[in-house]
């Protein structure tokens, strides 16, 4: 049986101080958050691109590999999906800080 005891002493301070020693604790400003966000609608844009590529290629018979199509389809898919949930989550949070009572 494995002995649990020695982690009941941790508390939150101590999760902090670790954070903190071990640089896990970010201090990104609204700037780069921004330039992230902006940086992952380019590569998103990048991969429907690559995809619709692929498409025409395919359709003008110069590409027969339908394992290259898919790749390329299922990445800008999944990388949309994965934009459209986070907006909806930014938009969620900021529905909510409006609802707030000062």
């Amino acid at each position: 049986m494995m002995n649990i005891g020695a982690i009941t002493g941790v508390t939150s301070d101590y999760i902090i101080q670790y954070a903190k020693e071990n640089n896990l604790l970010g201090t990104q400003s609204f700037q780069s958050v921004l330039d992230s966000a902006l940086e992952h609608v380019n590569e998103v844009n990048l991969l429907q691109n690559r995809a619709e590529s692929e498409e025409i290629r395919f359709a003008l018979g110069k590409a027969e590999n339908t394992h290259d199509l898919m790749v390329a389809e299922t990445k800008a898919a999944v990388a949309l999906q994965y934009t459209v949930e986070v907006r909806d989550k930014i938009l969620e949070a900021y529905n909510h800080i409006m609802q707030m009572q000062i």
